[in-house]
């Protein structure tokens, strides 16, 4: 009788078990939400007062949430859902129009997942299609709050806290 070399049976299966896992797609269901933060009074009243500053008077406020914006071009009738991933080109500033971070048409960003955007992003995204373009005008609580977004390893902050933020962005793609 031949014997039988374990170690090698072993990593037969091993290996026929990872290669049929090659190539599957994950379907676990998509159950990620927009958000549903309401901005304060306080929070509310800054935007209010720089929408009002710049004679932005055709704007519409999201469901109550402090979270104004203007859709400039509708795009397509495309969506992106809240585990899409989109290629996007934006600039966003403050109110004094100091520029924190831009994504130009010519170099614009992919976002793997809407879900993982800032609360802001995500509620107003799906609002238009492919080459659509939005200007966001987003309070604190649904932005970068009071911590802001700090480089860990300088502590200088790349968002300062309780800031009010800015947003034009042309939606370029939906991936997927």
């Amino acid at each position: 009788m031949k014997r039988v070399n374990l170690k090698l049976v072993v990593a037969v299966v091993v290996a026929a078990f990872l290669i049929s896992a090659c190539g599957k797609k994950d379907t676990k269901a998509c159950t990620a939400t927009p958000g549903t933060t309401v901005a304060s009074d306080a929070e509310k009243a800054m935007v209010i007062k720089y929408l009002d500053s710049m004679g932005i008077t055709t704007r519409t406020e999201l469901s109550g949430s402090g979270l104004y914006y203007v859709i400039d071009t509708a795009g397509n009738s495309k969506r992106a859902g809240m585990c899409t991933s989109v290629t996007v080109a934006y600039k966003g500033y403050y109110r004094n129009g100091n520029v924190f971070d831009q994504a130009t048409a010519a170099s614009p960003a992919t976002f793997p997942e809407i879900s993982n955007l800032i609360e802001g992003w995500r509620r107003t995204l799906p609002l238009i299609g492919e080459g659509g373009v939005i200007r966001m005008f987003i309070p604190p609580s649904l932005g970068y709050g009071i911590s802001g977004w700090q480089n860990p390893n300088t502590g200088l902050y790349y968002i300062l806290p309780n800031a009010v933020l800015i947003f034009e962005m042309k939606l370029i793609a939906i991936n997927g």
